[in-house]
């Protein structure tokens, strides 16, 4: 495959999910904040909690609508882009995708239109618990989705089989419970709890400062707030854990992260800023804290944290190791009853991904000189800078979203909150903060994969399809264009209903509406 069809593939994919992750996190959180308003209305029958759920359930019905169309597109592309990769681990990573589809999207499906739909036929208790139900389907959904990807990430409970030339599946009990797919899990979802709360809470507080549907807007806070902290903390705790799952299994991200380019004595520090040249593979400066990244990514005071150089001299071993699995297994189909070039094969059988890096380069691995397996072995370590300053961006808004939920509960339990204009306008300026820091997310998660669609198992550069440029070049075109019309639709229907506000839903209770009445 040439290096810009490559490219390419690997361009257009990464559009289309960037832009479905616009709409998925709002979605994840903010179906759980109707969970809790309808409660209180359930629970007090207090009917400015329905408008509540009927309102922001408006917001999020828009945004789940274009989830869904961005989502679909995406699954498509692994058939289309990706023919090699939907082969080669496709009886794998299509159980958590069908999964998905039968488990949870038709659930989020269904109890969305009685969602809409259901309130003047269903009993109280009855639509809460379609409340509910759809929360749990649209949560379900992204558990599937990552369990998928965190196999990408770590791919256990499978194995390679020489006779079909595909990965097979071994163990969903071990795929399911992966631990870099449950930290994956958790650690995204809370971030949709927090993008769901920042917008929440800097609507509401638009609607303070300009002081319209008061009583409307100050609970619509508090929940927020509450809701928010909760999230907000429960995302830096399960990053943690998510990080250290990452130092576990993949130690090039880790070092790349940290730009790292040398093992440090136990325990490591904590690079604040630096600037990584990855030209002369060193940092021009680096401003450090002492042993705060070795207790933080290993827990312990003894363990070591690999650094980048040391970490290619071992890739470089195993490309050595893997080309000679590739040299037997390219025998070993030509003769697939010889013993021992089946025993040749299973010995190096655990490399055989490195050696497969070697393709970029050569057809037959035997040409691979030391300079190319060289060249191979710096290809497993990704570009340090973006991912340094990736991680660094989304953490420092990570621990400003904290601080700001911190205020606004602090400042919501002491009943002061609206007093504090200069805290409503920060609410409402940080709404696109953790968007921000989402994106960043999946750009460390995903470019720090690279070289591989499966690690240490399958090469991007053998994934995509026998496709022409052209071809790439125009469907990218097409995509960009499309989602991006999806996208102004999104925000000017957002806008349109977040300025109207709950008189949108013609009750006569809120602003702009006759009778101008405000509900105790």
């Amino acid at each position: 495959m040439t290096e810009s069809l490559v490219d390419l593939s690997r361009l257009q994919f990464a559009v289309t999910a960037l832009y479905h992750f616009l709409f998925v996190p709002l979605t994840l959180g903010m179906v759980w904040i109707l969970v809790i308003m309808e409660s209180v209305f359930v629970i007090t029958g207090k009917e400015i909690y329905r408008d509540m759920t009927r309102f922001w359930g408006k917001l999020f019905g828009i945004n789940f609508a274009l989830g869904v169309t961005t989502g679909i597109t995406m699954e498509f592309q692994f058939g289309t882009n990706w023919a090699y990769y939907s082969h080669y681990v496709g009886d794998i990573f299509g159980v958590p995708l069908a999964l998905e589809g039968l488990m949870a999207f038709f659930l989020e499906s269904t109890f969305i239109g009685l969602f809409f739909f259901g309130w003047e036929r269903l009993s109280r208790t009855k639509h809460l618990m379609v409340t509910i139900l759809m929360a749990v389907g649209s949560n379900l959904s992204a558990l599937w989705i990552l369990v998928a990807n965190g196999w990408m990430q770590e791919p256990i409970g499978a194995h390679f089989n020489y006779q079909t030339m595909r990965m097979e599946l071994t163990s969903m009990w071990d795929i399911f419970f992966n631990p870099t797919a449950q930290a994956k899990f958790v650690h995204t979802v809370s971030a949709g709890y927090v993008t769901a709360a920042v917008f929440v809470l800097g609507v509401s507080s638009w609607y303070l400062l300009r002081g319209r549907d008061v009583a409307f807007a100050r609970r619509s806070f508090r929940i927020a707030a509450a809701f928010g902290f909760a999230s907000a903390l429960s995302v830096v705790v399960l990053g943690d854990e998510s990080g250290y799952t990452v130092g576990e299994a993949q130690q090039t991200k880790m070092a790349a992260i940290e730009a790292m380019w040398h093992t440090e004595p136990a325990p490591a520090s904590f690079t604040l800023v630096a600037s990584p040249d990855q030209a002369k593979r060193r940092n021009d400066y680096q401003i450090q804290i002492p042993y705060l990244m070795g207790v933080i990514g290993t827990r312990s005071l003894t363990k070591e944290i690999p650094g980048i150089h040391e970490i290619v001299a071992k890739n470089k071993h195993r490309i050595e190791n893997g080309r000679e699995a590739v040299i037997a297994l390219e025998a070993l189909r030509k003769d697939p009853q010889n013993a021992q070039l089946k025993a040749a094969f299973e010995a190096h059988e655990a490399d055989l991904g490195f050696g497969l890096l070697l393709k970029k380069y050569v057809a037959d691995v035997r040409q691979a000189d030391a300079a190319l397996i060289d060249k191979a072995a710096w290809d497993t370590i990704p570009n340090v800078a973006p991912m340094f300053w990736s991680f660094r961006v989304m953490a420092g808004l990570g621990f400003s979203l904290i601080v700001l939920f911190t205020l606004a509960l602090y400042f919501s339990l002491r009943n002061t909150f609206q007093q504090k204009r200069w805290l409503l306008r920060w609410a409402m300026l940080w709404v696109p903060a953790p968007w921000i820091a989402i994106e960043l997310g999946w750009v460390v998660a995903e470019y720090g994969r690279q070289p591989w669609t499966i690690y240490g198992v399958l090469p991007t550069h053998l994934s995509v399809s026998s496709l022409s440029v052209g071809s790439v070049v125009g469907s990218l075109t097409g995509f960009i264009v499309f989602y991006t019309g999806l996208l102004i639709a999104e925000v000017y229907l957002m806008i349109k209903y977040t300025r109207m506000g709950p008189s949108s839903l013609g009750t006569g209770r809120y602003a702009g509406e006759t009778p101008l009445t405000q509900p105790a």
